[in-house]
């Protein structure tokens, strides 16, 4: 899961790596150079609910292993193009491929581990997307200075073909199994009945609950959502909690079902403000590493390698502390810590960019790639927890929708702004000063889901629950 982010980080990072000689071949300014990025992320955007609502119906493995089929060969097209039109299309080909990867990825990671190991473990599988963009950077930035810009997309093909043999060897998992939050170790439901139940000493006290027991196995439910309450805090919300599978549904009203979550939604709009900047500092920093402190193309992708080591201990480190935070009994850790971090990068990285001194800045950088890696394993947890897992795939889709925007209007928007608003030597410097503006409403938003994720863990696990109950013989 850790190298299908890689794969797609690394593209990313192959543009950026070769803005110069993409500008030199094409005659293109910053405003195009942007746009080859936002073209990947525009095109994801309009397949990207198609996807989710896909990998809810079939085996995601099988689905990764043909879109990474066809990215590959969207990489040697964009390796052969003859003009920037003919580079513009293939860009965009490969942005309706990619967009399967957000969807099928969350989906599997859901049903390969238990909910209070998701945290660290989508650390080590982000951690691919920021290694892959690292690498990006760096490899192509290698292969295009001594090859040609060429060969920096072609490269790619190598960990492609690798990648999509060990997907059609991947186990697809059974859906729904693992325990979730509402067990520490083990879920008692799994192992008694009644007696259990009666130990959680709580009945079917919601309307959830009351409409379960009306339906059958009315003493399990009623134990079950006891748990979950007694475990979050929180009752779920009997507005939200599903008595029907919601595959059954038309993808429209399930789409409105998992944009009504409460967490869910103010959880979405942080996430895609947190990637306008990444998005943006993503597609100038090469760019901007050679003219603000003076080093050779080659050395400034290397520095961006280093950059991003500081990213992918920030995303071990982040899903670590909200799991472990989480098992001191901070249910909403899984919000707090991305909160905490998201505030802590605008301090950070605000003076690597004023700077010109190397030695000053990239400490800075470090540990502010660091804040903002440790953003993503967290909330991306999060939103698994609050969703049941028959719609993972589909609310995954929503919020990617609304990510990829955001990801595709930064480069250009960015790119926009530092040839035109801004003038002199010092305009690529203030637009990314601008950009951090995002972050600080993205820490204020995500403030807000403190509140509400509680309640709708414990909606999501009744839902669960309800399915469970209903699915087996009476």
């Amino acid at each position: 899961m850790g190298s299908v982010l890689a794969l797609d980080g690394a593209d990313k990072g192959t543009v950026s790596a070769m803005a110069g000689p993409l500008g030199d071949a094409f005659g293109i300014g910053y405003a195009a150079i942007g746009l080859l990025v936002s073209v990947v992320a525009f095109v994801g955007a309009a397949f990207t609910v198609p996807f989710g609502l896909l990998t809810d119906r079939v085996s995601r493995t099988r689905l990764l292993a043909l879109t990474a089929t066809l990215w590959g060969l969207a990489m040697i097209m964009a390796g052969a193009a003859m003009s920037y039109l003919w580079l513009l299309v293939s860009r965009a080909v490969l942005g309706a491929v990619t967009a399967s990867s957000g969807p099928a990825v969350n989906s599997l990671v859901g049903d390969y581990f238990p909910a209070r190991q998701r945290a660290r473990m989508l650390g080590f599988v982000v951690g691919g997307e920021l290694l892959g963009t690292a690498l990006g950077f760096t490899v192509s930035g290698v292969v295009g200075s001594a090859l040609g810009w060429r060969y920096a997309f072609w490269w790619l093909t190598l960990p492609t073909a690798a990648l999509v043999w060990a997907l059609v060897r991947l186990p697809e998992p059974p859906r729904g199994e693992q325990k979730d939050l509402r067990s520490p170790e083990a879920d008692p439901s799994e192992r008694g009945g009644a007696d259990e139940d009666a130990r959680a000493g709580t009945g079917s006290g919601s309307g959830a609950g009351a409409e379960a027991e009306g339906q059958g196995g009315g003493s399990e439910q009623g134990g079950r959502e006891g748990r979950t309450r007694a475990r979050v805090g929180a009752e779920p919300d009997a507005r939200f909690v599903l008595h029907t599978d919601p595959r059954s549904l038309p993808p429209w009203r399930a789409l409105v079902y998992v944009l009504r979550i409460p967490t869910n939604f103010v959880l979405i709009v942080a996430s895609a403000l947190g990637y306008f900047f990444f998005s943006g500092l993503r597609a100038f920093a090469t760019v901007f590493t050679t003219d603000q402190y003076g080093v050779s193309t080659s050395v400034a992708s290397s520095l961006v390698l280093v950059v991003g080591a500081g990213g992918v201990c920030g995303v071990l480190l982040g899903g670590r502390a909200a799991d472990r935070l989480l098992e001191r009994g901070r249910v909403e850790a899984r919000v707090l810590v991305p909160t905490v971090c998201l505030l802590a990068v605008p301090l950070l990285v605000a003076p690597a960019l004023h700077t010109t001194s190397l030695a000053v800045a990239l400490p800075l950088l470090l540990c502010g790639t660091a804040f903002l890696g440790a953003v993503n394993p967290p909330l991306d947890a999060a939103r698994l927890d609050i969703m049941p897992h028959m719609l993972w795939g589909t609310a995954e889709g929503a919020r990617t929708v609304l990510r990829t925007l955001s990801e595709a209007m930064a480069p250009t928007l960015l790119g926009y702004l530092a040839d035109h608003v801004f003038t002199g030597g010092h305009a690529l410097e203030y637009t990314l000063f601008l950009s951090l503006v995002p972050l600080l409403a993205a820490a204020l938003i995500g403030a807000l889901s403190l509140r509400t994720y509680p309640r709708d863990v414990a909606t999501a696990a009744a839902s669960a629950a309800n399915l469970r109950t209903s699915g087996r013989p009476a």
